[in-house]
C-alpha cells in the first residue's frame, strides 16, 4: 500500500518499522471513510494519489497519531481546511449516477 509508506514517511517513522502500521492503517481507513461521507470522489479518495487527497490523508494521520502530539491542533486545524477545499471543489466531487 503506498500511501501506508508516504504516511509512515511523514509521520517520520522509518520505512523499515512495521510496528505501527495497523494504527496508520487504521487512520487511513477513517479519513478515507469521512472523506468519502462528505461527497469527495471515491475513486479519487481510495487511489490517493491526488496531491490534495493525499495531503488530507497525510495531515489527518499527523493530527491523529500517537498520544502526545505537539501540533496535533494544528494538523488538526490543516486537516479541517483541506476537508473544506475539497467539498467546495467541484473537481473533488463524486460524480453523481442520477
Amino acid at each position: 500500500m503506498a500511501i501506508l509508506d508516504d504516511v509512515r514517511s511523514y509521520l517520520r517513522i522509518d520505512a523499515t518499522d512495521t510496528s505501527f502500521d495497523g494504527e496508520i492503517e487504521d487512520l487511513i481507513s477513517a479519513v478515507q471513510s469521512e472523506l468519502t461521507d462528505l461527497g469527495i470522489n471515491p475513486a479519487l479518495v481510495s487511489s490517493a494519489t491526488d496531491p490534495l487527497i493525499k495531503k488530507a490523508i497525510t495531515t489527518y494521520c499527523k493530527a491523529n497519531f500517537g498520544y502526545d502530539t505537539d501540533n496535533a491542533e494544528a494538523f488538526q486545524s490543516a486537516y479541517e481546511k483541506l476537508k473544506i477545499y475539497l467539498m467546495n471543489s467541484g473537481t473533488y466531487q463524486a460524480v453523481s449516477s442520477v
